[in-house]
């Protein structure tokens, strides 16, 4: 446990909860990239209280951000009571996105900034916000570099909160969404060297749609080259796609919907198994600079 996440397990919720409010206070207005994940939702419920009207929440709608995370956010803004505003970005529209080489998020976070970026006098704020918290600096995620060279402040990490202390107020707060699993962009489901289109992201939206349906809360499916799908359950969850009618009726669906071929990984669900398959240069091209 480090020093920060010891001070944070010694405060209350209340006063984790004040420390965010003031630092969103002291930028003196906000625009926050909005998901409406847990993450972002606290952002912006901390910003709503320490900003009022001098915040906004900002939402990307474009073909790798499922229609239900849209509805989402749509939900979570008028709960917090903040402003709102949903934009088109044009990501794909960037082949240094499309090509998806491990870099894919560099790019689209690249977009999302510089499209908030040219709305702030319209929006009548002056900082972008994320909803990066600590535990993100030990991952690989070439959206932090694109956010350190806009200057995009990260009000959690500021705070000093973990993913922990996020969830922990995000439930004093009473957010409907406090124990929401993560759920990454559609387009992170595409292993790198696998081009990104509209229509491969409508193929992973469908197909994890569909096993949501099934009761799953977490999931995911990978798109590989030569349209392999690699789908990803807890472990818990295995047997019963194994065996039996399920089996096949996954089989038959994720057919229906394009993929070539079926795999189920025995590994089970896990975040960011993709990022195995990046090169170690591409990680050091887009790592944030310390």
């Amino acid at each position: 446990m480090s020093r920060q996440q010891a001070d944070n397990a010694e405060m209350t919720s209340e006063a984790i909860g004040r420390r965010l409010v003031e630092v969103l206070r002291g930028y003196g207005s906000a625009a926050v990239a909005f998901s409406g994940g847990i993450d972002s939702t606290v952002v912006a419920c901390a910003a709503r209280q320490g900003l009022g009207d001098r915040a906004i929440a900002v939402t990307a709608d474009s073909p790798s951000v499922p229609r239900a995370d849209i509805e989402l956010a749509r939900q979570m803004a008028e709960h917090i009571g903040i402003r709102h505003r949903v934009i088109a970005t044009a990501e794909f529209s960037d082949p240094n996105y499309v090509r998806n080489d491990g870099s894919r998020c560099y790019f689209c976070k690249s977009e999302l900034y510089d499209a908030i970026a040219a709305l702030l006098p319209e929006l009548g704020v002056e900082v972008i916000c994320s909803g990066a918290n600590l535990d993100d600096q030990g991952d690989y995620r070439p959206g932090l570099k694109a956010a350190a060279e806009r200057a995009v402040r990260h009000p959690l990490q500021e705070a000093g909160l973990t993913k922990a202390d996020v969830r922990q107020l995000a439930r004093y707060w009473q957010l409907p969404n406090w124990d929401r699993p993560a759920s990454p962009c559609l387009s992170s489901r595409l292993a790198p060297g696998v081009e990104v289109t509209p229509e491969r992201t409508a193929m992973i939206e469908a197909a994890e749609d569909w096993l949501r349906r099934l009761g799953l809360r977490e999931c995911r499916v990978r798109l590989h080259e030569g349209g392999l799908a690699r789908v990803e359950v807890p472990a818990a969850d295995l047997p019963r796609f194994v065996e039996g009618q399920t089996r096949q009726e996954l089989i038959d669906r994720f057919k229906q919907i394009g993929f070539r071929f079926v795999t189920l990984d025995l590994e089970g669900f896990r975040s960011g198994s993709l990022n195995s398959l990046v090169s170690i240069d591409t990680k050091r091209l887009f790592a944030p600079a310390n």
